[in-house]
């Protein structure tokens, strides 16, 4: 998807970050559409949608970005979320994640860095698309069922909600089953994000994936870890 396609949604109530993040955003072709209140991102998101990415800081006046992020789940929108926080703290980074983020960015952050994430997450759609249709669309392992394609997953009876992120990463430990994955072949080939130093979502998405799908996310059996090396996917553990 070429940055002169893709739609991006700035939601930022700080005037000077928004009008700079529009202005650059522009530069490199996007479309870009700004917000500066959780009512009127969701007005925007009705009427001017849908959109390729979503830029979302913490911090505005009527809701914060966590409760946007998670109504925009509930409501079966999937579009790519990047947050915006003032504070590196490790409980903002877990909510935002849990809450739907794809991925996370600090106050103050670098624009280079910042434009690198958003072709990332274009990227990551690009790939998603041209993956679908393979053999792998549909994965089974233990109690559960993974419809790439469709973007649906359940674990026994229940139905198991993921973000896009969530299955581009599924999708790609399921294509190498058994093989040891580095954080960093997993943030270049997931994320798009090749020599980058901070592999920390890397983690936390693998604990989200434990989450939604072993027995006992604390001993896992299918996301195992492999000290210093990274991590593996297990389909048939036995």
């Amino acid at each position: 998807m070429g940055g002169a396609s893709a739609k991006v949604l700035v939601v930022e109530d700080e005037r000077h970050i928004a009008a700079g993040l529009k202005l650059n955003f522009e530069l490199e072709g996007y479309d870009v559409h700004v917000a500066a209140s959780g009512r009127e991102a969701s007005g925007l998101l009705v009427n001017a949608g849908p959109f390729d990415v979503i830029i979302l800081d913490v911090m505005l006046p009527d809701m914060d970005g966590f409760a946007l992020c998670r109504r925009l789940r509930d409501s079966g929108d999937f579009t790519p979320v990047l947050m915006l926080t003032a504070r590196d703290a490790t409980d903002d980074r877990v909510r935002g994640l849990e809450a739907g983020a794809d991925d996370y960015i600090t106050k103050p952050f670098e624009l280079a860095e910042l434009l690198a994430r958003v072709r990332s997450m274009l990227r990551r759609q690009t790939w998603a698309q041209e993956s679908q249709g393979e053999e792998t669309s549909v994965l089974h392992f233990g109690q559960a069922k993974v419809d790439f394609e469709r973007q649906e997953a359940r674990v026994a009876d229940e139905d198991v909600k993921l973000t896009r992120l969530e299955f581009d990463l599924l999708a790609y430990l399921s294509k190498n089953p058994g093989k040891v994955c580095s954080r960093a072949e997993l943030q270049a080939e997931v994320w798009q994000l090749e020599n980058y130093p901070n592999t920390r979502t890397v983690d936390n998405f693998i604990l989200r994936l434990r989450k939604q799908f072993e027995p006992d996310p604390s001993n896992p059996r299918y996301f195992v870890s492999v000290r210093g090396s990274g991590y593996k996917f297990v389909p048939d553990p036995t």
